[in-house]
């Protein structure tokens, strides 16, 4: 498991920035309302800029290992809306978040070759 996760560091690190930049991303369009247009540019340039991350990422590991790994957008988002946008986290959004750290943690260790 430790083996993959050094194998695949730099890819999974950039997968995990990518996933944060379009999650910040998508709340900019969130708090845009459709109104603030610089809200909403500055959203869709983290978007683009989180997609171009992604696709580079892509050259420094597995498929398998590197696209699971943008299911911490899930994360991303419950967190970010509950700073950001005082959402509250209930005892079963806590419960996801723990099962798909471990998923992504799991998916990331698997690469055995």
């Amino acid at each position: 498991m430790l083996n993959s996760l050094r194998k695949n560091k730099k890819g999974i690190c950039l997968m995990l920035l990518s996933s944060m930049l379009v999650c910040v991303g998508q709340l900019f369009w969130k708090l845009s309302g459709g109104n603030n247009l610089f809200y909403l540019l500055i959203g869709f340039m983290l978007y683009g800029i989180g997609a171009l991350v992604m696709l580079y990422a892509y050259k420094f590991g597995k498929l398998s290992i590197l696209q699971p790994i943008l299911s911490a957008n899930y994360i991303f988002t419950i967190i970010l809306a509950w700073a950001v946008l005082k959402e509250q986290i209930t005892v079963l959004d806590f419960l996801g978040i723990l099962v798909i750290f471990l998923g992504v943690i799991l998916i990331g260790g698997g690469d055995d070759d």
